[in-house]
Protein backbone atom coordinates (compact mmCIF):
# COMPACT_ATOMS: atom_id res chain seq x y z
CA UNK A 1 0.00 0.00 0.00
CA UNK A 2 1.33 3.42 -0.93
CA UNK A 3 -0.07 6.76 0.15
CA UNK A 4 0.98 9.71 -1.97
CA UNK A 5 2.10 13.09 -0.66
CA UNK A 6 -1.26 14.39 -1.88
CA UNK A 7 -3.02 11.71 0.16
CA UNK A 8 -1.02 12.57 3.29
CA UNK A 9 -1.75 16.28 2.84
CA UNK A 10 -5.44 15.48 2.37
CA UNK A 11 -5.44 13.56 5.66
CA UNK A 12 -3.66 16.43 7.46
CA UNK A 13 -6.12 18.97 6.04
CA UNK A 14 -9.10 16.82 7.04
CA UNK A 15 -7.72 16.38 10.57
CA UNK A 16 -7.33 20.16 10.81
CA UNK A 17 -10.94 20.62 9.64
CA UNK A 18 -12.05 18.00 12.20
CA UNK A 19 -10.31 19.95 14.97
CA UNK A 20 -12.09 23.09 13.79
CA UNK A 21 -15.48 21.38 13.36
CA UNK A 22 -18.17 22.68 13.00
CA UNK A 23 -16.57 26.03 12.15
CA UNK A 24 -15.03 26.66 8.72
CA UNK A 25 -11.28 27.09 8.33
CA UNK A 26 -9.53 29.28 5.78
CA UNK A 27 -7.14 27.74 3.29
CA UNK A 28 -4.21 29.90 4.39
CA UNK A 29 -4.68 28.90 8.05
CA UNK A 30 -4.83 25.18 7.17
CA UNK A 31 -1.77 25.52 4.93
CA UNK A 32 0.20 27.33 7.62
CA UNK A 33 -0.83 25.00 10.45
CA UNK A 34 -0.07 21.82 8.51
CA UNK A 35 2.88 23.13 6.45
CA UNK A 36 1.16 22.38 3.14
CA UNK A 37 1.85 24.51 0.05
CA UNK A 38 -1.27 26.66 -0.32
CA UNK A 39 -1.71 26.15 -4.09
CA UNK A 40 -1.45 22.37 -3.66
CA UNK A 41 -3.91 22.52 -0.75
CA UNK A 42 -6.40 24.40 -2.94
CA UNK A 43 -6.34 21.52 -5.45
CA UNK A 44 -6.65 18.93 -2.69
CA UNK A 45 -9.63 20.72 -1.14
CA UNK A 46 -11.32 20.87 -4.54
CA UNK A 47 -10.86 17.10 -4.86
CA UNK A 48 -12.25 16.63 -1.34
CA UNK A 49 -15.20 18.86 -2.23
CA UNK A 50 -15.86 16.84 -5.37
CA UNK A 51 -15.73 13.67 -3.25
CA UNK A 52 -18.31 15.32 -0.93
CA UNK A 53 -16.14 15.38 2.20
CA UNK A 54 -16.05 19.17 2.51
CA UNK A 55 -18.07 22.24 1.62
CA UNK A 56 -16.86 25.76 1.05
CA UNK A 57 -18.40 28.95 2.34
CA UNK A 58 -17.73 32.36 0.81
CA UNK A 59 -17.23 35.61 2.63
CA UNK A 60 -15.31 36.94 5.59
CA UNK A 61 -16.52 34.12 7.83
CA UNK A 62 -16.11 31.54 5.07
CA UNK A 63 -13.65 28.78 4.42
CA UNK A 64 -13.83 25.00 4.21
CA UNK A 65 -15.72 22.76 6.61
CA UNK A 66 -16.56 19.07 6.90
CA UNK A 67 -19.86 17.95 5.39
CA UNK A 68 -20.26 15.23 8.02
CA UNK A 69 -19.30 15.04 11.67
CA UNK A 70 -15.68 13.91 12.16
CA UNK A 71 -16.79 10.67 13.82
CA UNK A 72 -18.52 9.72 10.55
CA UNK A 73 -15.52 10.23 8.27
CA UNK A 74 -12.89 7.48 8.17
CA UNK A 75 -9.29 7.67 7.06
CA UNK A 76 -9.66 4.83 4.56
CA UNK A 77 -12.37 6.59 2.59
CA UNK A 78 -10.29 9.78 2.38
CA UNK A 79 -7.24 7.90 1.12
CA UNK A 80 -9.32 6.03 -1.46
CA UNK A 81 -10.87 9.29 -2.70
CA UNK A 82 -7.44 10.85 -3.26
CA UNK A 83 -5.18 7.88 -4.13
CA UNK A 84 -7.58 5.18 -5.30
CA UNK A 85 -7.80 1.64 -3.90
CA UNK A 86 -5.47 0.46 -1.16
CA UNK A 87 -3.83 -1.98 -3.55
CA UNK A 88 -0.76 -4.06 -2.71
CA UNK A 89 2.27 -4.01 -4.98
CA UNK A 90 2.72 -6.93 -7.36
CA UNK A 91 5.73 -9.03 -6.44
CA UNK A 92 6.71 -12.44 -5.17
CA UNK A 93 5.41 -11.27 -1.81
CA UNK A 94 1.99 -10.41 -3.21
CA UNK A 95 0.03 -12.45 -0.64
CA UNK A 96 1.98 -10.97 2.27
CA UNK A 97 1.36 -7.44 0.99
CA UNK A 98 -2.29 -8.30 0.39
CA UNK A 99 -2.58 -9.37 4.04
CA UNK A 100 -0.83 -6.16 5.13
CA UNK A 101 -3.18 -4.11 2.93
CA UNK A 102 -6.22 -5.86 4.39
CA UNK A 103 -5.02 -5.28 7.96
CA UNK A 104 -4.23 -1.61 7.22
CA UNK A 105 -7.58 -1.14 5.49
CA UNK A 106 -9.34 -2.61 8.52
CA UNK A 107 -7.66 -0.08 10.79
CA UNK A 108 -8.11 2.88 8.42
CA UNK A 109 -11.76 2.02 7.76
CA UNK A 110 -12.49 2.03 11.50
CA UNK A 111 -10.45 5.07 12.52
CA UNK A 112 -12.44 8.30 12.29
CA UNK A 113 -11.22 11.85 11.98
CA UNK A 114 -12.69 12.49 15.43
CA UNK A 115 -10.41 9.87 16.96
CA UNK A 116 -7.32 11.38 15.36
CA UNK A 117 -8.37 14.98 16.00
CA UNK A 118 -9.03 14.28 19.67
CA UNK A 119 -12.82 14.58 19.59
CA UNK A 120 -13.26 11.06 20.88
CA UNK A 121 -11.18 8.99 23.24
CA UNK A 122 -12.89 5.70 22.35
CA UNK A 123 -11.45 3.52 19.65
CA UNK A 124 -13.54 1.47 17.25
CA UNK A 125 -10.61 -0.53 15.93
CA UNK A 126 -11.26 -4.23 15.36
Amino acid sequence: MKISKKGLYALEAMIRLARNYPEPAKIHSIAAAEDIPQKFLELILLDLKTARFVDSLRGAQGGYLLRRPPQNIFLGEIIRAIDGPLAPTHSALYQVFLDVRNAAAGILDHTSLAQIAGHSRSSSRP
